[in-house]
């Protein structure tokens, strides 16, 4: 399952790289309320407005502003290709969410896309989904224990870990400092499958330096059981590094990194160690260059996301929509890495890469992601 990813990488290339991306993606940004991505025009590579049927598409929460992009998105590309789209938001409830999808299966979707709160949770209703006929893309989080899933479109989730422990890696030059640099860790939450994917990517980098002495992580918390942070959510993060800087960096001792597999957790992290700590500031990771984590990387206070471009990963879904309404195989680019327990889940992986104070404005702006106003 594990790949070997190429370390080393520049933020000049990672830049090169959004342009690959998914070969086929689209540019075209949802319309959102303030601090969320402007819009852009679309790709001629989006399908054309020719499709006929219902889409129901399970989003776990507006909490998060990822969730909300990627909505809006999926629904005005769908919209655009022609399909009814029954776009629901769950309130992070598990129940909820199993309420709507068995809405959207008796009001007539023939395809369902589902960003799951927890993987194990669908089991009963997707039954009734398969029951029905209707085809089911897990999107960016694997639904597991189903063979209702029919498709898997995500980022290369692995690949998300892999690049934020490489960034600290470089950052402290762990392959020829002498160290020993102090390390936090801080993932995602226990019952979403991505956040092992984030969690064993990064720790195939840094565990070796944590097993040679080179990374100590003074709390002892490393065991992904110990390090994961309920719901994504920023106040068990921040609960947490509050914990953390009382018993092991009040006296002074310096934090070298934190390792925070998304923004909701880095900006936790963030907010405590404005309150609690006052060494030399740390490296802090993060994903999905939420808009207050992009100003606080302009700040100087979080030194890295991951870019997941959600313009891009919801074209890369209407895509696949569209091949399954019109009896066709969705394009798929891995058939080997994502087992849901019930076999391999074909699956589109599109490319993550990172940005940092250093190459924001081209990611982020010059793309159209966000306008110079949302991140003053």
């Amino acid at each position: 399952m594990k790949k070997k990813i190429l370390s080393g990488i520049l933020s000049a290339v990672m830049a090169a790289s959004l342009l690959a991306g998914c070969g086929q993606a689209a540019q075209q940004a949802a319309e959102a309320p303030a601090a969320e991505p402007a819009a852009t025009e679309a790709p001629a590579a989006e399908p054309a407005a020719t499709g006929t049927g219902k889409v129901g598409v399970a989003m776990p929460t507006k909490d998060l502003q990822r969730w909300n992009q990627d909505g809006a998105n999926m629904e005005e590309q769908l919209k655009a290709a022609g399909y009814e789209v029954d776009l629901q938001y769950a309130s992070n409830d598990i129940a909820t969410q199993v309420s709507q999808i068995e809405n959207m299966i008796s009001s007539g979707a023939q395809v369902l896309v589902i960003a799951s709160i927890d993987g194990d949770s669908l089991g009963t209703v997707l039954a009734q989904a398969k029951e029905a006929g209707i085809s089911v893309i897990a999107y960016d989080r694997l639904i597991m224990n189903s063979d209702a899933v029919s498709y898997y479109a995500t980022f290369d989730n692995y690949m998300v870990g892999t690049k934020q422990g490489e960034y600290i890696e470089q950052q402290l030059d762990l392959k020829n400092a002498a160290g020993p640099f102090n390390l936090e860790i801080f993932t995602g939450d226990p019952g979403d499958n991505n956040a092992r994917f984030f969690y064993g990517g990064a720790m195939d980098v840094l565990k070796p330096y944590i097993d040679e002495g080179k990374l100590v992580v003074k709390s002892g918390q490393v065991d992904f059981d110990k390090v994961a942070t309920a719901n994504w959510a920023t106040e068990n993060a921040q609960s947490r590094m509050d914990a953390i800087i009382s018993a092991n960096y009040a006296d002074g001792t310096k934090l070298d990194a934190v390792l925070c597999s998304n923004d909701s957790t880095a900006l936790g992290v963030t907010n405590s160690l404005e309150a609690n700590y006052t060494g030399d500031w740390p490296i802090i990771t993060g994903q999905d260059c939420d808009v207050a984590n992009v100003k606080n990387m302009i700040a100087g206070k979080q030194s890295m996301s991951i870019f997941k471009d959600t313009r891009t990963l919801a074209a890369k879904t209407v895509e696949m929509v569209d091949a399954i309404m019109k009896g066709s195989e969705a394009p798929v680019n891995d058939t080997k890495t994502y087992d849901n327990g019930t076999g391999i889940i074909p699956s589109y992986l599109c490319e993550p890469v990172f940005a940092d104070v250093n190459n924001y404005k081209e990611l982020l702006i010059d793309s159209g992601y966000y306008t110079e106003d949302q991140l003053k």
